[in-house]
């Protein structure tokens, strides 16, 4: 990253944070086949259809690259996030048929970075990681899901109508480059089980009270209501409900195979696609640090607007 303005000494100065990432492995030459083709799954027709132009050297905006820009934002909500408490954590629970059966408060992330699947679990991952290569081998691609989990959460993030901070959430994942689904707790399963199923029954409880001015691993706790399980994912009438968010987010298969595909050109004639050049068979594992990113900045967004809740 190369820090334009805003940023001195590694301290933000208030005013606006500019950065430039530059693409020094590009190979636009591998794009030469598909200047004239639309590449089935990709927004190669619409965006034309749209602008009457469109770049076909991989993608311009509807490409992932897009998304490095994201991260670095993110990075920098997280450190905000982080003086409140707050801390954000995603991973890869499912490729393809292959999912994490353990629940969120059983698993450790301390290595998740060195697995190449970013999946917290070995045995799973090592599942996951044969079947991408398997899909690989196969010139196909293949779905997923990516989790996320943010702890020290406060209760009341988030606005009762328009910007529920479920929605808000939903929005950003929504935007992230192949996502297709979004649930919050138990989802889309809420609309199988009953009110007595699904509820979360309140518990007299205790809850940390996060204070920047506490010696490190300090810690100080109120009397809080709290809930017995979280099946609404941390969220209550579109507000945070100081219990962790838990959601998940559903990834397409990348567009782009090494498998013929029946597809149309430019003069609205059918042809046949072969694609070439560098693709993943499944975006999941580096879309891990974008999911975070994207949760980190709608979480900051709303820490900043709470301020203004009690006048």
């Amino acid at each position: 990253v190369e820090w334009l303005s805003g940023i001195l000494d590694g301290t933000t100065l208030g005013t606006p944070i500019a950065f430039l990432l530059r693409n020094t492995d590009a190979r636009s030459g591998d794009y030469d086949h598909l200047k004239d083709v639309y590449r089935p799954g990709h927004a190669d027709m619409t965006w034309e259809e749209k602008y009457g132009i469109r770049d076909h050297r991989g993608g311009g905006r509807a490409s992932a690259r897009e998304t490095a820009c994201r991260v670095v934002g993110g990075a920098i909500a997280r450190q905000l996030l982080a003086r409140q408490g707050i801390a954000v954590q995603a991973y890869v629970s499912r490729v393809g048929g292959v999912a994490l059966e353990q629940p969120p408060e059983r698993l450790r992330f301390q290595d998740l970075w060195n697995d190449p699947v970013r999946c917290p679990d070995p045995a799973t991952s090592a599942r996951m990681a044969a079947l991408i290569e398997q899909v690989r081998s196969e010139g196909d691609s293949i779905g997923g899901v990516v989790s996320g989990i943010a702890t020290g959460m406060p209760v009341g993030l988030g606005e009762p109508v328009f910007d529920k901070l479920d929605g808000e959430l939903a929005r950003a994942m929504l935007s992230i480059n192949a996502v297709k689904g979004f649930q919050l707790g138990n989802g889309f399963r809420a609309a199988t089980l009953r009110g007595s199923e699904n509820n979360d029954a309140f518990v007299p409880g205790y809850r940390q009270v996060h204070h920047t001015g506490l010696p490190e691993g300090a810690r100080i706790e109120r009397p809080a209501v709290r809930t017995e399980t979280n099946r609404s994912g941390g969220t209550l009438g579109g507000l945070s409900s100081g219990e962790d968010l838990l959601f998940d987010v559903a990834f397409k298969p990348p567009s782009t195979i090494a498998r013929p595909q029946r597809t149309v050109d430019q003069n609205w004639q059918a042809v046949t696609l072969e694609a070439s050049g560098r693709h993943d068979p499944c975006v999941v594992p580096r879309a891990v640090p974008v999911v975070e990113a994207m949760t980190c900045l709608v979480l900051a967004d709303h820490l900043l607007r709470q301020r203004c809740a009690r006048l």
